[in-house]
């Protein structure tokens, strides 16, 4: 697994995003269950990322920090990257979770991908090989390098340094 950049302490969930580098994650949906026209209409309060059954999917989870960015990948039908999405809250117990173990952000959409990034366009690419999606490619939450975060955004026809934080690409 990738070595994550180190990080500034952490503030309340809820408190200004940090100062420290960005990372980048990959968020998988079943379009049928939750699609991203869906995300996109929770506009900039977002959702939480409910319904994550998985440990190492929590740990990342409760690595990230506000402002993080992610892919926003469809599974099932599709398997497309479709979209970015921001973390907007941090860690925090999953309200379709009894039990209390399980947590999860909340995420808000950013801006569509361009041209949707088909997982079959990510694995014959081979400066994406050791990518999670490729590697272990069962897992919902999943980190994403830096220079995997930029060859997906160029696939997919956006310049990740024109997102804004307002929530939209700059033309």
């Amino acid at each position: 697994m990738a070595t994550r950049p180190k990080r500034a302490a952490a503030a309340h969930r809820d408190g200004p995003p940090r100062q420290a580098a960005l990372c980048y994650w990959l968020f998988k949906s079943e379009p049928e269950s939750f699609s991203w026209t869906q995300q996109k209409s929770k506009g900039r309060k977002g959702e939480p990322w409910e319904g994550v059954r998985n440990f190492q999917a929590r740990k990342n989870m409760r690595s990230m920090q506000l402002g993080d960015r992610g892919f926003f990948y469809h599974s099932g039908q599709g398997k497309d990257i479709v979209g970015i999405v921001e973390v907007c809250a941090r860690a925090h117990p999953d309200a379709s979770d009894a039990s209390g173990v399980w947590e999860c952000v909340d995420v808000r959409a950013l801006a569509d991908m361009p041209k949707p990034v088909a997982l079959a366009q990510v694995k014959a690419n081979p400066k994406l090989a050791k990518m999670a999606l490729v590697t272990s490619s069962r897992l919902s939450v999943q980190p994403v390098r830096e220079q995997e975060w930029r060859e997906i955004c160029a696939m997919g026809g956006l310049d990740p340094e024109r997102l804004t934080d307002a929530g939209s690409a700059r033309r």
